[in-house]
């Protein structure tokens, strides 16, 4: 029989299944007698995991949702998973997504033992989704210098840029930015007396030094901006449309890429945010149904453009078709 400590880390994992469990099935699973079984019951519910009883024939054992959330148990596919998901994430697009993934991230790989961070980065490397299709960067890097914004710290690296020699750089890290399928750091250079955005591909041997700074004014509105402005990306557009078909029809249409907001039972608002007008045009031709586009004006543009040269192509496919006179 295990020993209690690890008995009621068992017993912790299944019911994070979020199933219900019958008392003696969960007892026959752990190797116990059912007495002992509501014993380690309780000694989770001391440690503030709310854990549902109901007598009974039909009774047993659930996890509820709790006011926090609880310590995850994860076995090494579960964990491997949830690295590679959460980094996906941060890159969805998805207001909001990409700085909570990133904390998330962070918490997740530092635990990983190494055996498994290699998994999470091979994984990523050979793996293509509609997500990003930029270089990979290794989870490590991504969280070393991720901890080194949040906790302020300077941070140290090689760094090799484009068409250049590789180089050492000591740098007062400010915020990671998600952009356009690449990683990219932005900081103070302390070797050159400036703002920079380095990619996190091209960055190697991250290291904190120890020494805290205080943050120094950004000179942009924000890293976003800052970033898109160094790189030369071209800055996201906000597309919204009236859309004629039941909110759940666009969302299944849509999935996360767009903000689905219900007007009435036959119509819902959509809103997407892409850097190309082309993703939004195809998604809502994807759901099959009339819709208004509300804005920007660019959109609106593109839209007709599409219409033209769709109208043209059946136009012209209609010529073909009629017989010579």
């Amino acid at each position: 029989m295990a020993n209690t400590s690890s008995r009621t880390l068992r017993l912790l994992s299944l019911l994070q299944t979020h199933r219900h469990w019958s008392g003696p099935e969960l007892a026959g699973r752990l190797g116990v007698s059912e007495r002992t079984l509501r014993r380690d019951v309780e000694r989770l519910r001391q440690l503030g995991y709310p854990v549902g009883a109901a007598r009974g024939t039909d009774g047993g054992y659930q996890l509820a949702p709790g006011a926090v959330l609880p310590p995850l148990l994860l076995d090494d596919e579960e964990a491997v998973a949830l690295a590679v998901g959460v980094g996906d994430a941060a890159q969805s697009g998805i207001a909001g997504m990409q700085e909570a993934s990133l904390r998330a991230l962070t918490k997740v790989v530092r635990v990983l033992p190494p055996r498994l961070r290699a998994r999470v980065d091979t994984l990523r490397a050979m793996t293509l989704s509609a997500v990003t299709a930029g270089p990979v960067v290794a989870a490590d890097v991504l969280t070393a210098v991720a901890q080194a914004c949040r906790d302020e710290e300077r941070l140290r690296f090689g760094y090799t840029a484009r068409g250049s020699a590789p180089t050492e750089r000591e740098v007062e890290p400010y915020r990671v930015v998600a952009l356009g399928g690449r990683w990219y750091l932005v900081a103070y250079d302390l070797g050159r007396h400036d703002w920079r955005s380095f990619r996190l591909d091209r960055l190697s041997g991250p290291a904190a030094t120890g020494a805290r700074f205080r943050p120094r004014p950004l000179p942009a509105e924000d890293a976003v901006t800052f970033v898109q402005a160094a790189s030369g990306a071209p800055a996201p557009y906000t597309v919204t449309a009236l859309v004629h078909a039941p909110a759940a029809r666009v969302r299944q249409a849509v999935g996360s890429w767009g903000t689905v907001e219900p007007v009435d039972q036959d119509r819902c608002r959509l809103t997407m945010t892409s850097t190309s007008l082309d993703w939004p045009t195809q998604a809502l031709g994807n759901v099959g149904a009339d819709f208004e586009v509300l804005g920007p004006p660019e959109f609106v543009a593109h839209v007709q453009e599409w219409g033209s040269r769709f109208l043209r192509a059946t136009r012209a496919a209609g010529g073909q078709d009629r017989e010579p006179s």
